[in-house]
């Protein structure tokens, strides 16, 4: 029994490597810049937003530039991940009719590719936070590992019900676009959370990307461990990801039909 079970394992590990590294060829095939994509974009957005709300509407943020950066390379984590998840199973239609084989793999090496591109967008952070004069903290070494885990179950929870319900319900697509757009702006990306008035602090906290927002950016901009808000994120992230497992393996043995 263990030796069948070390087997599986084994194969499951090769099979999301192998996944992953097309995920990541597919990324990058006819692409001049290549992984400066990656960096360009949330730091694109922070040049605006600092541009808008520090030097025109003039919100009370120090470093504010920074304190964007941090809060904007998690979140394009999620919403990439998130957007892409719709159509990951279509995408790999082909594959999912003619093969058999565990098809969460496709979402999990889709999430694991964007997840690498965080962590290798980590260095920029950095050089950030040593313009404005912070230095990376040693409670990073616990963090950052808890608060990628927890957003890896968020993130695939998340993906693997879009991913499975899109099959049936194809206007999803462009209802989870629209929905992420209205995520941005509910959490506390772009301003801090304490800009939001007391009674209203119950309802931030039930956006789920909120408590990994805060505290990423406790982490990286203030050198803090967060604990509340990385136990509240474990708490989302393990309900969130076992309700959409349910919700894929519920749907998995129907996927090639409706292909």
């Amino acid at each position: 029994m263990m030796q069948i079970d070390r087997k599986k394992f084994v194969y499951l590990k090769d099979l999301l490597f192998e996944f992953t590294k097309k995920e990541i060829k597919v990324r990058y095939k006819n692409s001049f810049l290549g992984y400066l994509w990656s960096i360009l974009n949330p730091l694109s957005l922070a040049v605006v937003f600092s541009l808008a709300f520090k030097m025109v509407m003039r919100v009370e943020i120090e470093n504010y530039a920074i304190f964007l950066i941090v809060g904007l390379f998690p979140w394009q984590l999620f919403s990439n991940s998130v957007n892409a998840s719709a159509t990951a199973f279509i995408s790999n239609a082909s594959l999912i009719k003619k093969t058999a084989f565990n098809r969460e793999i496709i979402v999990y090496s889709m999430i694991l590719n964007d997840l690498l591109h965080f962590f290798m967008s980590i260095p920029v952070i950095i050089v950030f936070l040593l313009i404005y004069g912070k230095m990376p903290s040693i409670w990073w070494l616990i963090g950052l590992p808890l608060l990628m885990v927890s957003q890896f179950l968020l993130v695939s929870g998340i993906s693997l019900a879009i991913a499975s319900a899109n099959l049936f319900f194809r206007d999803l697509e462009r209802l989870v676009s629209i929905g992420t757009n209205l995520l941005f702006y509910l959490t506390p990306i772009i301003y801090s959370q304490n800009m939001i008035p007391r009674e209203y602090q119950y309802y931030m906290m039930l956006n789920p990307v909120a408590p990994i927002i805060i505290a990423y950016r406790n982490l990286f901009f203030y050198g803090v461990l967060d604990l509340k808000h990385i136990l509240f994120s474990m708490m989302f992230s393990t309900v969130i990801f076992l309700l959409g497992y349910a919700l894929f393996n519920k749907l998995k043995w129907k996927l090639a039909e409706v292909l």
